[in-house]
């Protein structure tokens, strides 16, 4: 059980029906065209805009803060020694040759060989969970013969490029930091011109980011651990935006959680902060961010932020006016 969680809430309590053609399976293109809702936690309005005006709400002296983490081809098609075909999702690098794994497959058990293209082989170790593995690798640069992993919902196919962020450098992640897919480098040049910095956080996304809700009351979820950094450079930019009254703005739920995890200070750590409703936010002052899924617990961040009610009545606007949900779905800015 997690003593910071409000011991009240309920899964149930971020239920909502959406219509099947509202999954966004591709990304607007040019990707700053997407659609845009803004959102005041003042007013509690909503204004409809295209991305791109997300300029017009920035002021000079914000500093917009992007987590640069960059997807890695974690999909890994095997087989037993048996002839089974195995499926491996590679999920955190532990050391060395050494990753934490979800594996798809029958009859697993410690000492399992799994052969790969390239003479790649894989041993199982150790169980970590239901569903994820400790497996050894017998050489490395494993993700040379991956493909990047797309979510189960967007089944039609696409680019490996449409699942990266224009600013993404760091390898870790095996889910894309969504709401940066909107920005390009045109925007990213326009926003620096009026005057907002634009900083760096990373956090791997893992499977803390899509792991289903289970548990009906929220306060007993165990959320995975990923790792985050937050540079010197970032700490100090913070500090003096605070010191400023200016506004830190934060680009997507996992650049939320670096910064509130690590309290805007300089830091290199694990990070398994659950944020839901009633938590006090230290440091973001506004936020971007993709419609999320259902029972979610980035559903639970937003209804944090943006205070539960106000964030029910957001989601119903979205599916009324037909924005598109999801990884290559529409924005919402939040105030």
């Amino acid at each position: 059980m997690n003593p910071a969680v409000n011991q009240t809430l309920r899964l149930s309590d971020f239920d909502y029906t959406l219509p099947k053609k509202l999954i966004a399976q591709h990304p607007v293109k040019p990707r700053d065209h997407s659609r845009l809702m803004i959102l005041d936690r003042v007013k509690k309005d909503f204004v409809h805009q295209k991305f791109f005006n997300c300029l017009d709400y920035f002021n000079p002296g914000d500093i917009l803060v992007v987590n640069n983490s960059k997807v890695i081809p974690a999909r890994l098609i095997g087989h037993k020694l048996t002839g089974g075909k195995i499926e491996i999702f590679l999920l955190q690098n532990i050391k060395d040759n050494l990753w934490e794994c979800l594996v798809g497959g029958k009859k697993m058990k410690p000492t399992t060989i799994i052969e790969f293209d390239n003479d790649f082989k894989g041993k199982l170790i150790k169980k970590i969970s239901d569903q994820t593995w400790e497996i050894e690798f017998n050489k490395p640069n494993i993700t040379s013969i991956g493909d990047t992993p797309l979510p189960p919902y967007i089944t039609e196919s696409s680019s490996p490029e449409d699942y990266q962020t224009v600013y993404a450098k760091t390898d870790g992640s095996v889910a894309a930091p969504t709401a940066g897919l909107h920005f390009t480098p045109e925007l990213m040049k326009k926003i620096k011109a009026k005057g907002i910095e634009i900083f760096d956080v990373t956090l791997h996304v893992g499977l803390g980011t899509f792991a289903p809700v289970k548990t009906e009351k929220i306060s007993e979820h165990k959320i995975h651990k990923e790792y985050g950094e937050l540079s010197r450079e970032t700490a100090v930019a913070i500090k003096e935006a605070k010191a400023k009254n200016k506004r830190v703005i934060a680009v997507g739920t996992t650049s939320v959680r670096t910064l509130e995890a690590f309290a805007g200070k300089e830091k290199k750590d694990w990070i398994d902060l659950f944020i839901t409703p009633g938590y006090k936010f230290q440091i973001v002052d506004a936020m971007l961010t993709n419609f999320h899924l259902p029972k979610s617990t980035l559903l639970m961040l937003v209804g944090a932020f943006a205070e539960k009610k106000y964030m029910e009545e957001a989601y119903q606007e979205a599916i009324k006016k037909e924005y598109r949900f999801y990884s290559f779905g529409d924005a919402m800015l939040i105030l």
